[in-house]
C-alpha cells in the first residue's frame, strides 16, 4: 500500500509526464528497476528483502536531490546548527561537489 501511495503522490506533485521521464531517465534506471523489484517481492511475501530493495532504489532514485537537501537542512534554524559545524559540513560538502576547507 505504501509503494502504491508513493507512486501515485509523486505523479500527483510533479504530473504524469514529469513521473515517467524521471522514472524512465537513463541514469535513474537502475534505482527504478530496483524499486519495482522490491514492489515485487513485497507483493509475494518476502518484506524485508522487498524493503531492502525498495530502500536501494529509492537512495539511488533520489541521490540528487540530497545536495539540495543539505543546504536546506543547514538553514533550518536550530537544526541547522548542528549541520554547520566543520565534521558534518565536510560530510556534506563531499555530496555537494565542493572541497571541504583543510
Amino acid at each position: 500500500m505504501n509503494q502504491i501511495l508513493f507512486i501515485s503522490g509523486v505523479i500527483m506533485t510533479i504530473g504524469v509526464k514529469s513521473s515517467l521521464q524521471f522514472f524512465m531517465r537513463r541514469n535513474n534506471f537502475k534505482g527504478t528497476i530496483s524499486f519495482g523489484i522490491g514492489f515485487f517481492f513485497v507483493i509475494i511475501g518476502w518484506p524485508v528483502i522487498g524493503m531492502l530493495a525498495e530502500t536501494y532504489g529509492f537512495i539511488i532514485l533520489f541521490s540528487g536531490f540530497w545536495p539540495t537537501l543539505s543546504v536546506f537542512v543547514q538553514k533550518i534554524p536550530i537544526i541547522g546548527w548542528v549541520f554547520q559545524q566543520p565534521f558534518i559540513r565536510s560530510f556534506l560538502d563531499r555530496y555537494r561537489g565542493k572541497r571541504a576547507p583543510v
